[in-house]
């Protein structure tokens, strides 16, 4: 069953297949295929996604001072604006239904300076949520 925290829910609705390397990308794959598939686990910290990721140090995110911190602001925004408490279990499909409504807030929020906006934005589904 797929474990993911509260920005991983909305966020890899916009893969593209782009990570940090070939690694990384092959993880999302699997847990994407997994989401698919099963129902998905809400985490409060480190999930499934960031078991692949190398800024993971000690279950604790370490790309930048404070990612940690502001990693769980995001996830607990994320949770609040996708109606979601940890440990809650959704399917893939019923959540992507949910991103529409709260993509705006989303976006202005977080996407506006994400370091992987780029990457999103050769999505298609990205794109049409941005231009609402």
């Amino acid at each position: 069953m797929p474990l993911l925290r509260g920005h991983h829910l909305i966020c890899l609705h916009f893969f593209n297949g782009e990570g940090y390397d070939e690694a990384f990308i092959k993880n999302l794959r699997h847990t994407l295929s997994q989401a698919d598939k099963e129902m998905i686990t809400i985490s409060s910290g480190a999930d499934n996604v960031c078991a692949g990721c190398l800024h993971l140090k000690q279950n604790k995110c370490q790309y930048e001072d404070n990612a940690e911190e502001l990693i769980k602001e995001m996830d607990a925004k994320a949770l609040a604006l996708l109606g979601l408490l940890c440990n809650d279990q959704i399917g893939w499909d019923t959540l992507k239904k949910r991103i529409p409504e709260m993509f705006s807030e989303w976006f202005n929020l977080y996407c506006k300076e994400c370091n992987w906006r780029g990457a999103c934005e050769k999505d298609e589904f990205f794109r049409e949520l941005a231009e609402k």
